[in-house]
Parts: C-alpha cells; structure tokens; sequence
C-alpha cells in the first residue's frame, strides 16, 4: 500500500505522521509551530517523522494536512481586513447575525441591486457605484466578500460584481452563494466575510507547504481537511478557507474513532490556544445541522458539532480580584510560554524575571514581553502613528512589558497590535505551571519556576500574595484548567439533554466533589459516556478531569498527534443541493447555483435538478482532489394538504459525492 502523510499545523505544535492503510501509523513526530515562517515548523515535522523509519519523502503518495489555524485565528479577532460589498440590502442588515461584529471597522459598500425570493432582480445592479467606492479604498484591505439579496436563488449580481471586484483590484473576492446554498443573507454575509478574512492565512499555509514539499521531493497530492472532517484539495481551500475552520478539530474526531474504535463518547482536544470537544455517535462524528460556531460567530459552515473554547496549555493566566475573594480564569487569548521563550532567549528573560522578583512590590505588567511577528499584513496602512511606533520597538526581538509601556494608552496600542496579529505577548501559562509540577520539562523549568513565582506574588483583595510560592501557584493554575475542562464539559452535555445552565453545571460539580459538605441534600452529576482525552497534554489533564465527570479516560496510542491520524484516514465528500418550488400554479422553478429554470411539471423539474446536480457534484469531487468516487441522490419534499390532496411545496435535492483522495503513483 502507499504511504501517506498527515500533518497537523497548530497554534502550538506541527504534528506529522506516516500512514500505511495496511498497518496503520508506521512513525510520528512533533515540532513546534513556527508562525512567521510555517515551513520551518511542517519541515522539522518532516525531517523527524522520516528519520524514525526507513522510508524516504520520494516514497509519499499522498500528504494531507489539518490545521488549527483558522479556527485560532477567529478565536482571537485576528486575520486580514476585508470590504464587505452588500447588495440590495439596506444598512439595518448589519445589526443582524452578529454582522456588525464581525466586521469591527473594516468598510462596508452598500449597493443597489439583488433579487427577489423567486429569483427575479429587484433593482439593477449598481456598477458605478461599486467602482467608484473600490477606487476609494485602493490598497486598504486584503480582500473582499460579497453578499447579494437572494444570491441562492439567482447569482448573477454577485458573479457580476466580483467579476468586476477582480478586474479593478485584483484582489481575491469570496461570493456568499458559494459558500452557503441556505436562506438568510446577513448570515452568509456574516460567513463570506469571515472567509475573505482568513483568505491569505491560509494561503501562506499552503504556500509554505507546497514549497517545502517541493524542496523535499515529494511529488504527491495536497489535501486539507474541512470542517466536516471531510478532505478538500488544496486549490480549493485556498479559495475557501472558511471551510477549514474546525479542520483541526474534526480531523481529531476522525483520528479518535479510527484510534479507538469507540462507538459513543465525548472527545476532547486540548491543544496550545483552544480546547475543541464533541461527541461521537455510532463512531462518527456528529454535524452541526446550525452550522459551525466558532470565535462567537454562527457560520453557514456545514462542520462538526463542535464547541470550541480559548482553553489551552498557552492560555493567559488572568487574575481577577472580586472584594475580598481572588479567583484565576485562563484564556481566552493565547501567550507564549516563558519556558518557550527561554529556549531561544533565555539570558533576556531570566534577568528581566530576576529583576523584578527582586523589586519591593509587585506589578501588573511583571512576567510579561512582547515582540513582533515578521509577517505581512494589510492592517499596516490603517496603523496609527502610536501604532507604528509601538510596533518599530518589538521589532527587534523581546521587550519586558515593565520597559515598553510607559502609560495606560500604550497597553490598549498594543492590544491592537495582539488582535491585528502583529505582536505576541510571553507570560506564564498552564505549560510553565506544569513545568513547574514536573508534569512537562520540554523546555526551560527555571524561566517556567520564575514566570509563576512572579504571578504567586501577586495581591489578591485582601493585599496579601496570592500563593504561597510557585508549586502552590502551579497547582492552581493546573487545578483551574481541570476545573475549567470538566465544567465545560458537563454544561455542554446538560445542554444536549436539554438544560442550559453553566451554573449548574458549577453546583454539579462541587455538590459531587465535597464542596459544601455541611449541605442537607445529596445531588451530583456525571459523564455516562466515557471521555476520550487528546493532543499532547491529554495525559496531564484528562484523567483527573474524568474522574472529577465520574467517569473513565480513554487515552489512545497516538493521542497526541491524532488530528494527523484524522488527516490522512478521512475522505472526500462533496455535497451539492437545489430545490425545487412552484412559484404559481402548473410552473416549477428550480434554484441551484445556475440561473433559475423554469419546467412545466415536477417531473421535468426534478429530472433537470438530479442531472444538473450529478455533473455538478461529479466536476466538485474531482476539484476537490478525488479519485474514483460514488453519487448518490436524495430528496426531502415539504408537502401541505391542498383542497384534501397532499401537494408539494417545496423539494430539496441533494447530490453527494464520496471517495478516496487520488493518490500519486
């Protein structure tokens, strides 16, 4: 059998392993994420994975990758600034679906056109104003998304203006009716302008990959997983990122049911920025039928039913002061561990840690540095002159944030700075405390011991220290992710069975744990299902979240590179819909991502709707990177009683097209 590739690139670590179908995976390696420069990272995957075995890159037939970063990116605010080009809306539409948002301050056009519910333009489309406005905004964003009223129905406006969009600009242009086939607009403009954001992340992903590939002589196949945990070639991700958003994720749940062969389960993922949890049923994965929600916005992205929250090894570690009583809350913004930055700075952080371990009192900004991503960026022409300036001082590599923020201004600069993803803060996080417990010793343990010693000297509301020392602090940190995790998890199931109530949740848990013996009543909860822990911390954390739930870990061989597993065992699966509707009496119309046809009976109709839809699925699938796949057709009529006969109102076709990747060779 040939051997395949899968690579993981997270917030954290890049992940590899090889793959033979016959006897499952043959190696596996980690290396760290290197986000100025991904190739470095993918290649160290690379180089580690081949030398655990004795294959060489010329024998890969087919590479396949997963990815967090899209996903990451939303949960931080970050990716590139875009123009939102609506058309035949009116302004209200922005307050809908979260849009406004969204979009924070990127530009919005507004233009005349769009069609009605049956398909028929409403107004002309406005293409004077849409050139007058692009003209305007020359060289301000990375992309655009366009949205036009009732584009599922008829297309033509927005094929229209991003024909025109490229022609002016050149720059990439992301359409709504090709991300989404369902009704409501300001939420497939929600979800186009979430993928027009994350356009040039993702190809600078796949760019720096296909170069290495090249370099390393393997001449295979690109694949990248989708949300769905479906597979998508690389050309088509790069046009539509959006769909990779919880690729990462739904990878893991692929590699968690081929790693475990569980049938029903939670599956939980803690990687370096987020922690992505779902369940499997009958040894699947389930589908959001709402659509993917990620970073807080509800997408039109047909993907797993995951929860995704800022939860991770490198989350911040935040002190929150509420009167007398002190508490810790992590995430949901990602740090760079000082242990990691000790690796490759240590004399800078270990003097600037001494130091102010040495001062007579601590401060807020104490154990924290900031430097610059060497990455382009089309914030840099909107960035004020106290941006730039913030930004020039980074440049050059650390900065203890005591030496680089002189007032209160300085700190929101640089949070601006954080969410254009130009800069990124070091702090303690959940890694350090577990180096500081021995649970991890991969990097630097006594930047880790500082880092946390640092943040026990902090006061709490009563103005005393709030640990002890470092080992206390360490464990509170380790002891607030557990607690985190499990409370997270067990809101999540009470809200599939129908109770959405995080408080209670809260009370569960401390009811089942001790807390509060002195009560009269007796009343916990737990997991009836058992828990699959995964990525590289899973043996640190689950198995005291699974019993704090009640219930048993499971923590498969491969738990920490599983989502690479998931890259290369899923398949290609494509899915196309129309549907049918009779606008009057004795004429059926049909929408798909044609313009609307008109038929004199149903039959006729739906005839025109599975041929149309069968070429259509055939020509994606093999777009999408297959080789030989399978069709097959489905139907869902929505029928109302007519003068005592059942009559169709409405039908929804459906055209799915499944196979394995074409492999090389």
């Amino acid at each position: 059998m040939p051997l395949l590739l899968g690579i993981d690139t997270g917030g954290t670590y890049t992940d590899a392993v090889l793959f033979d179908e016959d006897v499952g995976v043959v190696a596996s390696a980690k290396a760290l994420t290197t986000r100025h420069d991904l190739a470095i990272g993918i290649g160290g995957a690379l180089d580690d994975v081949l030398a655990a075995c004795q294959w060489e890159a010329g024998d890969i037939a087919l590479v396949s990758l997963s990815t967090t970063l899209a996903t990451n990116a939303l949960v931080e605010g970050q990716g590139g600034r875009v123009c939102l080009v609506l058309i035949g809306f009116e302004e209200a539409a922005l307050k809908r679906a979260d849009l406004s948002e969204a979009l924070k301050s990127d530009p919005v056009i507004l233009i005349a056109g769009g069609h009605d519910a049956h398909g028929e333009p409403q107004a002309e489309l406005d293409r004077d104003r849409l050139a007058a406005e692009l003209a305007a905004l020359e060289g301000q964003v990375s992309g655009y998304a366009v949205a036009a009223q009732f584009a599922v129905r008829n297309p033509a406006h927005e094929v229209a203006a991003r024909d025109l969009i490229i022609e002016q600009t050149g720059q990439p242009v992301t359409c709504s009716h090709e991300l989404s086939s369902k009704l409501d607009g300001p939420r497939r403009a929600l979800t186009c302008v979430l993928n027009a954001r994350l356009i040039n992340l993702i190809h600078h992903l796949i760019s720096a990959a296909t170069e290495l590939f090249d370099t390393r002589g393997i001449d295979a196949p690109l694949m990248v997983v989708r949300g769905d945990g479906a597979l998508i070639s690389a050309e088509v991700a790069a046009v539509k990122p959006i769909e990779t958003i919880l690729s990462g994720p739904a990878a893991s749940l692929v590699g968690a049911a081929y790693l475990t062969q569980a049938e029903n389960a939670i599956v939980s993922d803690i990687g370096g920025t987020t922690t992505d949890y779902a369940l499997l049923t009958g040894g699947r994965p389930r589908l959001d039928p709402n659509g993917a929600r990620v970073g807080g916005w509800r997408t039109m992205v047909e993907a797993v039913a995951m929860n995704t929250i800022g939860l991770g090894g490198d989350s911040e570690v935040r002190v929150i002061r509420d009167g007398s009583q002190t508490r810790l809350e992590l995430g949901p913004r990602r740090m760079v561990p000082l242990s990691l930055l000790a690796r490759d700075h240590g004399a800078l952080v270990m003097e600037t840690l001494s130091r102010q371990l040495e001062q007579p009192r601590p401060e807020d900004l104490d154990g924290r540095f900031a430097f610059a991503i060497d990455r382009e960026s089309a914030y840099f022409a909107t960035l004020t002159n106290s941006e730039h300036a913030l930004l020039e001082k980074v440049q050059g590599g650390p900065i203890a944030l005591d030496r680089l923020i002189e007032s209160r201004v300085h700190i929101s600069v640089l949070n601006r700075l954080v969410s254009h993803g130009l800069v990124m803060i070091s702090a303690a996080t959940p890694t350090d405390a577990a180096h500081v417990l021995g649970l991890h010793d991969a990097w630097d343990g006594d930047a880790a011991r500082a880092g946390v010693k640092l943040l026990a000297l902090q006061r709490g509301g009563m103005g005393r220290a709030i640990a002890e020392d470092e080992d206390a602090m360490g464990r509170w940190i380790v002891d607030t992710l557990i607690d985190t995790s499990a409370v997270t998890l067990l809101a999540s199931s009470l809200e599939k069975d129908g109770i959405a109530d995080r408080s209670l949740a809260r009370a569960l848990l401390d009811a089942r744990n001790g807390a509060g013996d002195d009560r009269l009543t007796e009343i916990s909860a737990r997991l009836k299902v058992p828990l699959i822990g995964l990525g590289a911390s899973a043996p640190t954390y689950y198995p005291r979240v699974a019993d704090t739930l009640g219930t048993t870990a499971a923590i498969p061989e491969h738990a920490g590179v599983a989502n690479a597993v998931g890259a290369v065992v899923g398949q290609v699966r494509v899915t196309v819909e129309a549907s049918i509707a009779q606008p009057e009496q004795g004429r059926y119309r049909v929408y798909s991502h044609l313009a609307p046809g008109d038929f004199a009976s149903f039959e006729a109709a739906l005839a025109f709707a599975e041929a149309t839809l069968r070429d259509e699925a055939g020509r994606r699938a093999e777009d999408a990177g297959a080789g030989e796949f399978e069709i097959r057709l489905g139907r869902t009529d929505k029928t109302a009683d007519i003068e005592g006969k059942q009559t169709i109102i409405e039908s929804l076709v459906r055209a799915v097209a499944t196979g394995r990747p074409n492999i090389a060779g």
